[in-house]
């Protein structure tokens, strides 16, 4: 019997949640950059009774990804896809992040466009970042929304010079996330798919420790501390939020972005936290 398709991209904390809350019963797709990683999260999946699949893909090349959605399609009806692969500023510099964080969410958007099963759902994990980044000049925003993929980093406003560090080009790029999967909404549309983002706040993951060590770190906490919840969220809080809008309960949202964040945000924009 054919299984449907559930395709993840990028397999730490959150992607792991997540393909272990959505994907019972299908043909589970787990990709990642590093195959070793690949190796032993779909070695724990198939002894927890999944049916897992491995790919190994660059979200940076074209030439990858389009090879993993093919990959995709030739395992049967790709009928969930979500995206969660990215770098964290404390991980990478300037251009290493508008990379990964920009230019390959494009690429998989697009790339996905073309293999997604009518019914289908896909879900990008952008960030809370973008919900505070400084206003985008509406031309700025028209070009993110519809420039081809492989133009994008050729963009001024993606020029790495017009950040003066990774964090700057981190919210950048998660703000552009969310302008992106709005523009693919239509393009989804037409194969009668829909495509939302989630944008989560400070989540119990090695990449967030990591930015919690750093100078930055005192921000984030405060963010956590002034925040409705007052905790770090969790990969669950994650996975649960992208089986929502996976699900029929959601079929009437696409092209949106669901902050999932324990209130922090909205601390912030309203002065709990200068």
């Amino acid at each position: 019997m054919e299984r449907d398709v559930t395709v993840v991209i990028g397999i730490g904390a959150m992607g792991q949640a997540i393909a272990r809350r959505i994907g019972p019963g299908t043909q589970i797709l787990i990709a990642d950059v590093k195959e070793a990683v690949l190796r032993t999260v779909a070695g724990e999946l198939e002894g927890e009774g999944y049916v897992a699949a491995t790919a190994v893909v660059d979200v940076t090349s074209r030439e990858s990804v389009t090879a993993l959605a093919r990959h995709a399609a030739s395992l049967g009806p790709v009928r969930s896809m979500v995206h969660t692969a990215g770098l964290s500023p404390a991980q990478a510099p300037v251009p290493a992040v508008l990379a990964v964080d920009l230019l390959g969410v494009a690429l998989v958007l697009e790339e996905f466009a073309h293999v997604v099963a009518p019914g289908a759902a896909g879900v990008v994990i952008a960030s809370m970042a973008g919900h505070l980044a400084p206003p985008i000049a509406p031309d700025v925003a028209r070009a993110l929304a519809t420039t081809p993929a492989s133009e994008l980093l050729a963009l001024p406003a993606a020029s790495p010079d017009q950040f003066p560090d990774s964090g700057q080009a981190y919210t950048f790029a998660k703000r552009a996330n969310q302008i992106r999967v709005q523009a693919a909404s239509t393009i989804w549309g037409a194969h009668g798919a829909r495509i939302n983002s989630i944008s989560p706040g400070v989540i119990a993951t090695p990449m967030s420790t990591a930015e919690l060590a750093t100078d930055h770190g005192g921000h984030m906490q405060m963010m956590i501390d002034v925040s409705n919840a007052k905790r770090l969220g969790t990969p669950a809080d994650i996975a649960a939020a992208t089986e929502f809008l996976l699900s029929p309960a959601a079929s009437f949202l696409s092209g949106t972005d669901l902050l999932v964040d324990g209130g922090a945000v909205a601390a912030i924009q309203t002065g709990k936290l200068g």
